[in-house]
């Protein structure tokens, strides 16, 4: 079966019935399962996951980019999260049954509808991306809406597909193809925001810190706190606990401590073993010992 995982985000997360929309559009294509929903306030960011079949993931992602694109006014959004666009962007993520190859030409096909139907500059990123200074979001994403606006003519920011131009309310977009991302994010427990960015500078790879990792520092309003906000774009090389201890170890230079951690969106399971395993110390341990893993594999062997 063609598999594809999509993970959209949004510049939403402070009303809910617009994010309950933009799931809709979504769920309204019949071979499309929604697989989960969040939002942060502070962050003023959604995150919605969902697959299904490639060309249907497509439909469904460029009915949500529509959708938002009516819902939502960058002129007057305020968040935490760098954003260039209302749907800021979507990745395409392979799994059973589709190749990356296969995840490529769809984001560009994606990209292509958008541009032309929606009048909605598209970047491609990532393995999508056609030029190698646009394999990183954040470059793509650099001056956010408000400097993609002013720079968007400029050589070597056109976009990939449609107008030269910005959407005067809906902005710009990425679209792209990857690996499985983990958002990570862990709290400290201090209002400092130079502690967050000071911590966030140390532990991401363009930096200097590990590698597979990028990092922000973000202030956390309503909690008094301020976040170091993690993706992990592969936590084979650089899993979970690393990043975490990493952070643990920064923040303890300005007497700062970890108060909790949270994960935006899914996760593998196989990166929660990961971590289980280091902090438990686990000797020899094998991914069949988890008793889920025993029965479903016992499923299949009686299929």
């Amino acid at each position: 079966m063609d598999t594809v995982l999509c993970i959209p985000n949004f510049s939403e997360g402070r009303r809910p019935e617009v994010v309950a929309g933009i799931v809709e559009a979504i769920a309204s294509h019949p071979e499309i399962v929604v697989l989960d929903q969040s939002a942060d306030a502070d962050h003023n960011r959604c995150v919605i996951t969902f697959v299904g079949p490639g060309e249907a993931v497509v439909q469904a992602a460029f009915s949500a980019a529509e959708h938002a694109a009516r819902v939502i006014d960058l002129t007057t959004h305020t968040g935490n999260h760098p954003r260039m666009g209302a749907t800021d962007v979507i990745p395409l993520v392979p799994l059973e049954g589709t190749t990356m190859s296969r995840c490529v030409r769809l984001a560009r096909q994606l990209g292509q509808q958008v541009g032309e139907r929606l009048g909605i500059p598209v970047y491609l990123y990532e393995e999508a991306a056609t030029r190698p200074e646009r394999r990183n979001l954040a470059d793509i994403r650099k001056g956010e809406f408000e400097g993609i606006a002013r720079e968007i003519g400029l050589p070597g920011r056109e976009p990939d597909f449609g107008p030269p131009r910005v959407h005067p309310t809906a902005g710009a977009m990425a679209v792209g193809a990857r690996l499985p991302l983990i958002a990570f994010n862990v709290n400290l427990n201090t209002p400092d925001l130079k502690v967050a960015k000071a911590v966030a500078k140390a532990v991401r790879g363009s930096s200097g810190g590990l590698v597979h990792v990028k990092a922000l520092g973000m202030p956390l309003a309503g909690r008094s706190q301020v976040q170091v906000s993690m993706n992990l774009v592969n936590y084979v090389q650089t899993p979970i606990h690393r990043a975490l201890e990493l952070v643990r170890l920064e923040a303890g230079r300005y007497g700062a401590a970890v108060t909790g951690t949270e994960l935006v969106g899914l996760v593998p399971v196989a990166a929660l073993l990961q971590a289980a395993a280091h902090y438990l110390q686990l000797e020899d341990f094998a991914a069949d010992q988890v008793l889920e893993h025993r029965l479903e594999a016992g499923r299949r062997t009686r299929a």
